[in-house]
């Protein structure tokens, strides 16, 4: 503070000061905008989690499900052989019991 600054100097502070804020200014709306966009960001990358999650339970109900009707499918599959057999023995049973009337006759029993 030995000696005064002149009124050049003094508006060529203020100038440069006046520049310097404006920048900062300009890079705070800057970086207000940049926010703004990651917020939006993590905002659609939580619901896509969200979803992802749902999908997955989804998923593992159907997993589930498939396998209730996989087993379904198979009793079914095996109650229509177990038909057949049983159709396959009665006639087999017919054809023997014919066979043997026929050969009872013949024999005369």
């Amino acid at each position: 503070m030995d000696a005064p600054i002149l009124r050049a100097e003094h508006d060529e502070f203020c100038k440069r000061m006046e520049t310097e804020n404006k920048r900062l200014a300009d890079e705070g709306k800057r970086l207000g905008r940049r926010i703004a966009l990651l917020e939006d960001n993590t905002k659609q990358i939580q619901i896509l989690v969200t979803n992802v999650e749902r999908l997955a339970v989804s998923m593992e109900n159907m997993t589930k499900i498939q396998e209730e009707q996989s087993s379904r499918l198979d009793d079914l599959e095996a109650r229509d052989g177990e038909k057949w057999r049983q159709v396959t023995g009665y006639i087999i049973t017919a054809i023997t019991g014919i066979i043997l009337g026929f050969i009872a006759t013949h024999l005369g029993l």
